[in-house]
């Protein structure tokens, strides 16, 4: 089964980068310096930051539906990223996390979930998509529950 995964349009993130500490704590968000080469990845480009960039940690409502299953959760920006696109194939963000893969109709109710350990993300977007009700697939940290990915059919 072919499949997409896109980060987040960097577009809606742009300006708060120009608030100020205050501000954005006005908004719930805080911005941060990445102090380690892992443990920041960004949801618009969908890699790890570089020890030293910038970032906004926010929160992000990545199910919108209208259902028991709308979701938010904390998520990192890098000041500049440009969206991460992968085809058929997950980003490096993905390979070394144990990842919780929450399957959805196309309503946005949830249909199923998977863990896939370190390596194994490839075959259980494989196997959720291979059920025709499976509209979209979320890929969430599974230590921390944060959202990563939106995974689309292609």
């Amino acid at each position: 089964m072919a499949y997409r995964i896109e980060g987040l349009d960097p577009e809606p993130f742009a300006g708060l980068f120009d608030l100020s500490d205050a501000e954005l704590a006005a908004r719930n968000a805080r911005r941060v310096r990445a102090d380690s080469p892992t443990g920041h990845p960004c949801r618009v480009s969908l890699r790890e930051a570089v020890e030293g960039e910038e970032l906004l940690l926010i929160n992000h409502v990545s199910n919108e539906a209208p259902t028991p299953f709308r979701a938010a959760h904390a998520i990192y920006v890098r000041k500049g990223a440009q969206t991460g696109r992968y085809a058929d194939a997950v980003p490096p963000l993905f390979v070394s996390r144990t990842l919780s893969l929450r399957a959805f109709d196309r309503d946005g109710m949830l249909r199923d979930g998977v863990l896939a350990g370190p390596g194994e993300a490839d075959a259980g977007i494989r196997a959720l998509f291979e059920r025709d009700e499976i509209d979209t697939i979320h890929a969430h940290s599974a230590a921390y529950g944060c959202f990563l990915a939106r995974i689309e059919r292609s």
